[in-house]
């Protein structure tokens, strides 16, 4: 979906404005890393524009500029890439972390490590059942799409992108932002139970190569692409919860 421009000689409301500030926000925890250029092309604006939103997203402390694009050794001024901070992902909302940390921090101390893990295999199991019979494709690729289309659906910022040069073909489940992120910082179990749920849902093993709660600008998820061995493993693949 894209975002018109205002007509020509109308300035813009305030409104205007902060809807495609957000929705900036928005594609940048869906693309990142990502540059002005590659989210004007998205929205339909013009690269300027978009970098004074970035501008504001960035004085707000909402996004921040991506470490690894001042590495970049191409000729040239290298593009700055955004990705969303903390405080960004915290804006972009979802379920009452601090009361659902609080409860399964007392569930900790009254029930134990083990009813953590039970209930966040629980919590996955739903997710299972809700989405495996949306889950048509008969292939981990288009699996891997049709899993990152209800994901986002569900506020995770989703999105499948390919991985280039690797002996075993994958694609990369990336989630630009996590509704419990906070309550995962202090409780794995959760990141853990939804990499077993991916594998489920996807036929595969699959591995975690990161997460927001570890700090990770977005939770990416190598999926394997590669049939099974006959042992029922896929070569240079793991579990990522193992």
């Amino acid at each position: 979906m894209t975002t018109a421009p205002a007509p020509v000689g109308v300035p813009p409301t305030a409104a205007d404005t902060e809807g495609t500030r957000r929705r900036v926000l928005e594609l940048v925890a869906s693309e990142g890393p990502v540059s002005a250029s590659e989210l004007a092309a998205r929205l339909n604006l013009t690269s300027a524009a978009v970098r004074r939103h970035l501008a504001c997203l960035e004085q707000d402390g909402t996004v921040a500029v991506h470490e690894a694009g001042r590495n970049d050794r191409r000729r040239g001024r290298p593009a700055r890439r955004y990705v969303v901070s903390t405080t960004g992902q915290s804006e972009l909302g979802g379920e009452d972390v601090e009361l659902a940390t609080q409860a399964m921090r007392f569930l900790r101390r009254t029930a134990g490590d083990e009813a953590v893990a039970a209930f966040a295999a629980e919590r996955n199991e739903a997710v299972v059942r809700r989405y495996a019979p949306r889950l048509t494709g008969t292939d981990p690729h288009t699996r891997a799409e049709q899993l990152a289309e209800l994901l986002a659906g569900d506020g995770y910022a989703a999105s499948v992108r390919p991985v280039v040069g690797p002996q075993v073909p994958v694609v990369q489940l990336c989630q630009g932002h996590c509704p419990v992120q906070h309550a995962a910082e202090d409780f794995p179990e959760l990141c853990e139970a939804e990499a077993h749920a991916f594998a489920r849902l996807l036929g595969t093993h699959v591995q975690r190569l990161a997460t927001l709660a570890g700090g990770a600008h977005a939770c990416v998820t190598n999926v394997p692409l590669a049939p099974p061995t006959p042992a029922g493993r896929t070569r240079g693949t793991q579990e990522g919860s193992r």
